[in-house]
C-alpha cells in the first residue's frame, strides 16, 4: 500500500508542479503586453485553472502526509521536507494568490484598474515562490523514492534482477 501512496504522491505533486511551471511561463510571456491583454488572459486563466490546482495540490498534500506517517528513518525526514514545501505552496496560495484571483475576477478587460501592473507583479512573485517550492517538493519526493531502499549485495534492485533472468 505504501508504494501506491508514494506513487500517488509523486503523480499529484509532479502534475501540480508541472502545471505551475506552465502558468509561470504563460505569466512571464504576458509581461510584454498591456493591461487589457493581461486582464483578458487572466479571465481565461481564472475560468478553470483554480479547479485544476485544487484537484492536484490537495491530493498531493494528503498523499504526502500519509506517506510521511508511514515512512521511517531518513525517508520520513525527507518526506517531511516535501510536506513542509507543499504547506508553503498552500499558504502562499491562500494568503496571496487566491485573494488577488478574487479581485481580478471583477476586473474589466476594457478598463483594468490603474494599479494592474503592481497587482500582477505581486501575484507573479507569489506564484514564483510557490512554483519553486512545488518543484523542490517534487524533487524531494523523487529522491526519496529513488533512495528509499538502496540496493545491497544481498538485495539488488528488482529491475536489475528481472533483467538478468
Amino acid at each position: 500500500m505504501s508504494r501506491v501512496v508514494r506513487g500517488l504522491s509523486l503523480l499529484f505533486s509532479g502534475v501540480f508542479a508541472g502545471f505551475l511551471v506552465c502558468v509561470l511561463v504563460l505569466e512571464n510571456s504576458l509581461r510584454g503586453f498591456g493591461a487589457s491583454v493581461y486582464t483578458q488572459v487572466r479571465m481565461v486563466e481564472l475560468d478553470s485553472l483554480d479547479r485544476l490546482a485544487s484537484v492536484t495540490l490537495i491530493p498531493a498534500i494528503v498523499t504526502t502526509v500519509v506517506l510521511a506517517i508511514w515512512a521511517r528513518g531518513n525517508d520520513r525526514r525527507v518526506v517531511l521536507v516535501a510536506v513542509a514545501l507543499l504547506v508553503v505552496v498552500f499558504a502562499t496560495t491562500l494568503a496571496i494568490n487566491l485573494p488577488i484571483n478574487s479581485d481580478q475576477s471583477a476586473w474589466s478587460v476594457q478598463n483594468p484598474p490603474a494599479d494592474w501592473a503592481a497587482v500582477r507583479d505581486r501575484w507573479q512573485l507569489a506564484h514564483l515562490i510557490r512554483t519553486a517550492a512545488a518543484l523542490l517538493a517534487f524533487g524531494t519526493l523523487t529522491a526519496s523514492a529513488v533512495f528509499e531502499n538502496p540496493p545491497t549485495k544481498s538485495r539488488p534492485r528488482k529491475w536489475l534482477v528481472a533483467s538478468q533472468s
